[in-house]
């Protein structure tokens, strides 16, 4: 293709932007146009638009997969910010007097790390908002939000068990993680500090060892973050996280402590439909917080 134009009135425009991200994290023209509410031909013309003005190609194409090229990869983190910073600066400003109620659900790992951080920011930007949260399972705050009682709400799921539609706003390793210069993982049976029945973590880490026939016992439940901590500190037992969740205080263990890697999960947004000014506001928070992690590996 030509090379890039470098005009100075040359400006990204924030629909195709949008239209883009959405393409490479579906991979798929008719998923994403369904995602953004467009036909698959005008997101085509929009990132042929694109390609045109940036004098590069974004995407490789062939006839059952779209996947991004080297520059597209380039341009997908800066997408990525300047759509955050678009939904920032639209919550700064424009609906700062926005009054309401709006009910979150988030299981207790990303309550205790997401929520904090979000909703400083949102409460600066919408102080007359009341919110209103809940933190449990993330199938039970399925059921809650399918009854109508969450506007919003954050799923874990594995990539093949998506319940429903959802926007994904990470994907993640799930690791075992115990004590440093603990010893719990040398024992056998294996002891598990476990969440309950219906996380996703769990099911990934028990169905690892039991391809591998390791022995394992539970030896901890918890549904609480603090509560999984506390049993992997005092090396009680080890037990699965999300990699984002690894502190200083813990090591991750792998296969070479005889441990298999249980796998990836997704974190899902999901927003009620026709929501409200308030849920909407809180939504685009939520978003632009993630992709902070994303760009800086932290919510603040």
């Amino acid at each position: 293709m030509n090379a890039p134009l470098t005009h100075p009135l040359l400006m990204l425009d924030p629909d195709v932007l949008r239209s883009f991200v959405a393409i490479a994290e579906t991979g798929s023209f008719t998923a994403a146009a369904a995602r953004i509410f467009r036909t698959p031909s005008a997101v085509s013309m929009q990132i042929k638009r694109l390609e045109e003005q940036l004098g590069v190609s974004v995407f490789l194409r062939d006839a059952r997969n779209v996947s991004l090229t080297h520059d597209g990869e380039v341009l997908l983190g800066y997408a990525r910010r300047l759509i955050a910073l678009n939904r920032e600066a639209i919550s700064r400003f424009v609906t700062s007097d926005v009054t309401g109620v709006v009910r979150i659900g988030s299981p207790s790992d990303y309550g205790e790390a997401v929520l904090p951080s979000v909703l400083k920011q949102f409460a600066k930007s919408h102080p007359s908002v009341v919110v209103d949260v809940v933190i449990d399972q993330s199938s039970s705050l399925l059921k809650r939000f399918a009854s109508g009682h969450i506007d919003i709400v954050l799923l874990s799921c594995m990539e093949s068990q998506t319940p429903e539609p959802g926007e994904v706003v990470m994907t993640d390793d799930i690791v075992w993680a115990g004590a440093k210069g603990g010893q719990a993982y040398l024992m056998d049976p294996l002891p598990l500090s476990m969440w309950d029945e219906g996380c996703v973590w769990r099911e990934r880490a028990l169905s690892s060892l039991e391809k591998v026939k390791r022995s394992y016992r539970v030896a901890f439940m918890t549904s609480h973050m603090a509560g999984q901590r506390a049993a992997i500190l005092s090396d009680l037992a080890i037990a699965p996280l999300g990699r984002s969740f690894i502190g200083s205080d813990i090591q991750i263990l792998d296969e070479d402590c005889g441990l298999p890697a249980p796998g990836q999960y997704q974190l899902l947004l999901k927003v009620a439909a026709d929501p409200s000014a308030p849920v909407c506001a809180l939504s685009d928070h939520f978003r632009a917080g993630f992709e902070r992690f994303r760009q800086t590996g932290s919510f603040d």
